[in-house]
């Protein structure tokens, strides 16, 4: 399945709407796309990230957030863009509870890498 431009506004505010409900949702895509982007074949999908996190309390979280950090500079370095360290920057917003904005700038990217990738007939190549 292609990787999916979202509209990053509307995301925020149906998660905030919703009360975090669609930002389980919006968590579980957001990990299917960058590990189908980074072809990364032994990383957890987004549902069983989602589940890890819950059963963990929260913990499993802040793993998420640093190995991601780390596929989104990769994803970076692909596209020929400086890449910075944004595993540190992901695992200090979960620290503080920002999981939101982590998921903002992550599908940030993905919406940045999509608009890259993009042949004329709007498909990924």
């Amino acid at each position: 399945m292609p990787i999916q431009k979202r509209n990053l506004a509307m995301y925020i505010v149906l998660s905030i709407v919703t009360c975090g409900l669609f930002g389980i949702y919006w968590f579980i895509v957001v990990t299917d796309d960058v590990k189908s982007i980074t072809n990364d074949n032994q990383s957890s999908s987004g549902g069983v990230a989602f589940l890890l996190t819950l059963v963990t309390c929260g913990i499993y979280g802040f793993y998420w957030a640093y190995k991601m950090g780390e596929k989104i500079d990769y994803m970076k370095s692909m596209q020929g863009m400086p890449s910075g360290n944004s595993s540190i920057l992901f695992l200090i917003l979960e620290l503080f509870g920002l999981q939101i904005v982590n998921l903002a700038l992550i599908q940030d990217s993905i919406n940045r890498f999509v608009d890259m990738n993009n042949g004329p007939m709007g498909r990924m190549n």
